[in-house]
């Protein structure tokens, strides 16, 4: 059985799994990225996906349009950073106590919805409600293995990692991208230059929340065909422990995205070895967990370097 565990990880269909169940991760990610450039820690990016995952799957049941309930889940999305935008940056309220507080209004008011709108507390499997096509890319999937890997995925994995270079263009190559920047490292300097700070925070929430909506919607319009309740499984804060452990580096956030994924895969993938299911389910959070903390450790012993090697410059200068 063991064997057919490693026989499962090193194969192409492992990588194909690591790509689909990073889809949303990385959603989660690059919106985490937009918010913490302007200064902002995203909390509320869990229950953004949450809320696009519902509403997505609502209106393209009702109207059995695709596009419709693309563009509901979209402007869940972007009304969900709206929302965080009035309260923290014109109410002036802490962004993590309001961070909690949608959360917590969006995993009630989303069951909520589901029973009204669905008949059903747990989930709108009773709804014929649409997906986003699997697309095979030609060429790509007649190559050995690595069409296997690349080829395939939902329409959605693709975007995402489109919407890696779009953020990688908006925050290092726009003058907007600038604004943010500048604004996040120094808000006073940004002011002084006559900037409207506030203006750049809220349009960088709205966009944040645009780019989580589609990692809710791939939950519940691609992963599966229905939404049910609490379906993000904490991914919006893995997203934001991704980009915290790739410093807002595009490149470097993609790739601690990818490496939750692995482990997501992995827990998957582990099944095989009939494990209890409460353990298996805990491994990606585990890992998580793990993650963060050597990163910590990294940084705190980087931090006591560059402490000592400033304490070392100035006694050679005192001297």
């Amino acid at each position: 059985m063991l064997g057919v565990f490693f026989d499962n990880v090193f194969s192409a269909g492992f990588l194909f799994t690591v790509l689909r169940v990073g889809t949303p991760i990385l959603f989660a990610s690059m919106a985490a990225l937009v918010s913490t450039k302007c200064g902002i820690v995203n909390i509320t990016i869990d229950g953004t996906m949450l809320m696009s995952a519902l509403m997505g799957t609502l209106i393209s049941a009702f109207t059995q349009n695709l596009i419709l309930g693309c563009l509901a889940g979209l402007a869940t999305g972007m009304f969900m950073g709206g929302f965080l935008a009035f309260f923290h940056v014109k109410m002036k309220t802490a962004a993590n106590l309001t961070g909690v507080a949608i959360n917590l209004f969006t995993s009630g008011f989303s069951v909520f919805l589901c029973a009204v709108l669905a008949g059903d507390k747990g989930s709108t499997s009773k709804l014929q409600s649409l997906t986003f096509p699997n697309v095979d890319i030609p060429i790509l999937r007649d190559i050995p293995f690595l069409g296997q890997v690349l080829s395939g995925h939902n329409l959605l994995t693709y975007l995402s990692f489109a919407v890696v270079a779009g953020v990688f263009v908006l925050i290092y190559k726009t003058p907007f991208g600038l604004k943010v920047r500048a604004v996040g490292e120094n808000e006073k300097a940004a002011k002084s230059v006559g900037e409207n700070t506030d203006r750049i925070k809220i349009i960088s929430l709205i966009i944040a929340g645009g780019i989580a909506s589609f990692g809710g919607m791939f939950l519940s319009m691609g992963y599966v065909s229905w939404f049910t309740r609490n379906m993000t499984g904490a991914r919006g804060f893995i997203g934001v422990a991704a980009n915290a452990i790739g410093h807002g580096n595009p490149l470097l956030v993609t790739l601690s995205s990818m490496l939750f994924a692995v482990a997501q895969a992995i827990s998957n993938s582990i099944q095989i070895l009939q494990l209890p299911s409460e353990l298996v389910m805990a491994i990606p959070y585990v890992i998580t967990l793990v993650i963060m903390v050597i990163n910590s450790a990294r940084e705190e012993i980087q931090a006591s370097r560059r402490k000592k090697k400033n304490i070392s410059q100035l006694r050679d200068a005192s001297v």
